[in-house]
């Protein structure tokens, strides 16, 4: 009985220093985050390449500056910076290009998708028919099937009453042995 006591206090004890080390952890990891620096000015930069990797900023060539993206406008207006000598993301890619290949890559992308949609719905439309095709298919044949059968009967009884006022064929008739004697 000891040796559970014994066992139980050790896990309490485990517990405990579980929870406390957890807390610590969690207490150290808040205290070391700092503050993020303030963000540095468009205007402070002073080239292309230290300016066009910041998402708000845009460098302007002609005026050899760095100046905040205009979020208003969706196009920077030309007189913040005319569209072929603006730079934004890239250095080697200016404004007008960039409008450029985006439009004809959401346009292959939105055309893409047009003629997916088309292609599915054109089979869905065929495989329709398909169903029809095999329906009316399988009734040809169950009339074909009961135009076999009738024809099987028709000529069952005509053989009968060709039989009856001998009419039969040589092979087929009983005492064509005997008429041809």
């Amino acid at each position: 009985m000891s040796s559970f006591t014994t066992m139980r206090h050790s896990l309490t004890t485990s517990a405990v220093f579980a929870a406390v080390l957890l807390c610590v952890s969690f207490v150290s990891q808040a205290e070391c985050q700092s503050t993020p620096a303030p963000p540095r000015p468009c205007s402070s930069y002073k080239n292309c390449d230290t300016c066009v990797p910041n998402a708000k900023c845009l460098w302007c060539f002609t005026t050899n500056n760095c100046t905040e993206y205009p979020v208003s406008w969706l196009l920077p207006p030309a007189s913040v910076c005319q569209l072929s000598q603006a730079r934004w993301g890239v250095c080697w890619l200016n404004f007008e290009a960039l409008i450029i290949a985006l439009a004809v890559v959401g346009g292959t992308i939105l055309i893409s998708i047009i003629a997916c949609c088309c292609c599915c719905c054109c089979k869905k439309r065929r495989s329709g028919p398909d169903r029809d095709e095999e329906r009316f298919a399988r009734k040809r044949e169950e009339i074909k099937q009961r135009s076999e059968e009738r024809k099987v009967e028709r000529k069952a009884r005509h053989d009968e009453i060709r039989r009856k006022y001998g009419l039969m064929g040589d092979s087929d008739h009983p005492y064509s042995k005997f008429e041809n004697e």
